[in-house]
């Protein structure tokens, strides 16, 4: 599955609502950004409507600008990545400190299923461990802070929300697949006085996924949950949830995802020592799902082949995970368009495009948009025939409601039953 997405952050900074669809200019030219899907032959979108537009108070949506989107998605064929969650809340909901977020955005996220049936796949929230850090732990969005106890908070509700979802979801469309888009990181000790805080951040990068998978922590993560306000019961939420055969582990990497730890805790960038491909092989280690490159990207530079070098590299290492035989099922340039004011985390509002997109803002195309597509081209029809690991039961929106698509969902909906009726297997 070759991608791309529509970027759709929305935190809050400073109760200043921080809108990338509206800096970028998606409201105005969508038609022309799904055009450019299509031009560069890419058949699956990580999209989703605005939260903060569209959920406007417990089981009260406005729907008008997904209803045009999605249906004009459907009209094209292209399969969304339904993106609900991606960095904020509405307003009145507040910030992940809330602990109402994770059942009324499960009602959300039902209510989408059921407003568009056909849509399969999904990514309820977006980065999980990426919004609590920088949400509770770095102070830099929603409620902007800085302690364990906050970061612990944000984590377990936005994580709660997440898998609820998945449950309400299942409940309409029980073949949904969800592909959690997360950030993978790794934190590399400066000297042998950083091995200790290295290998505390190390397993701290593990947690939003644990708990998503129900995966045990080792005793060390286990004290530092309870002791930063999880309670012994909201543990045992996370390992009884039985969801794991549904998802794709989407694993995102940066030049910004390895990090370099000093002996007084602090961590600057590390650039890229390990690349996607070791990193990658740590998180399939420990959870064993099906994998998807759900983001890279890197600012076009001065010499207008940076960001070419770049999806080359990452191309390279996605073919060298699947050559390592783990079931790799797809690659994703993030974003369609360039982005605006990324270079700052989204904490000033400076008004600066990051040129980071297959397209410009003025929707012209960057030479990587080019190589992508060439890169589509070259490698779609070859790969299928190589290795079976490349593959999802997905069925286009097209297919949506036909017989063979209503069998495969009432042989889902058959098989979940049974797996849930079955008795509980240890998942970690």
């Amino acid at each position: 599955m070759f991608a791309t997405g529509i970027e759709n952050s929305c935190p809050s900074v400073g109760g200043r609502r921080v809108d990338e669809m509206d800096k970028c200019r998606h409201y105005e030219q969508w038609r022309r950004d799904f055009e450019l899907v299509e031009e560069c032959e890419i058949r699956y979108l990580r999209y989703g409507p605005p939260i903060h537009r569209t959920w406007l108070g417990p089981d009260r949506y406005d729907w008008e600008f997904a209803d045009e989107t999605f249906a004009d998605l459907r009209r094209r064929d292209i399969v969304p990545i339904a993106d609900l969650c991606h960095f904020g809340v509405p307003d009145w909901l507040g910030n992940f400190q809330n602990p109402e977020f994770p059942a009324l955005f499960a009602d959300y996220a039902r209510a989408f299923a059921e407003r568009f049936p056909w849509v399969q796949l999904y990514t309820p929230v977006n980065e999980m461990y990426i919004c609590a850090l920088f949400s509770a732990k770095y102070g830099w969005w929603n409620e902007q802070l800085t302690t364990d106890r906050a970061f612990v908070t944000a984590l377990k509700y936005i994580v709660k929300a997440n898998v609820l979802a998945m449950g309400r979801i299942l409940e309409v469309r029980p073949d949904a697949i969800f592909i959690q888009s997360e950030s993978s990181e790794y934190y590399h000790a400066q000297n042998p006085a950083a091995i200790h805080r290295a290998e505390t951040l190390n397993a701290v990068r593990f947690l939003s996924l644990d708990l998503n998978y129900g995966h045990r922590v080792n005793s060390t993560m286990y004290e530092y949950l309870l002791d930063n306000g999880l309670t012994r019961d909201e543990y045992h939420f996370f390992l009884t949830g039985r969801l794991k055969h549904h998802c794709v582990m989407g694993n995102d990497y940066y030049c910004t995802n390895e990090h370099l730890v000093h002996p007084d805790g602090s961590t600057e960038a590390a650039g890229e020592i390990f690349g996607y491909a070791v990193i990658t092989n740590q998180y399939y280690a420990r959870y064993r799902l099906p994998i998807m490159h759900t983001e890279t990207n890197l600012m076009e530079g001065p010499g207008k082949n940076e960001a070419i070098r770049w999806l080359r590299k990452e191309w390279a290492n996605v073919l060298r995970v699947r050559n390592d035989g783990l079931p790799i099922v797809g690659f994703t340039w993030y974003s369609l368009t360039d982005q605006v004011d990324w270079d700052t985390a989204l904490r000033e509002d400076n008004g600066r495009v990051n040129p980071l997109g297959l397209y410009d803002l003025d929707r012209k195309p960057r030479p990587v948009g080019e190589v992508y597509r060439q890169l589509i081209a070259e490698w779609r029809e070859v790969l299928p025939t190589q290795s079976v690991v490349l593959g999802l039961p997905v069925q286009p929106p097209s297919r949506h409601g036909d017989p063979a698509t209503r069998r495969v969902a009432a042989g889902a909906r058959s098989r979940e039953q049974r797996y849930q009726e079955a008795p509980s297997n240890d998942q970690s």
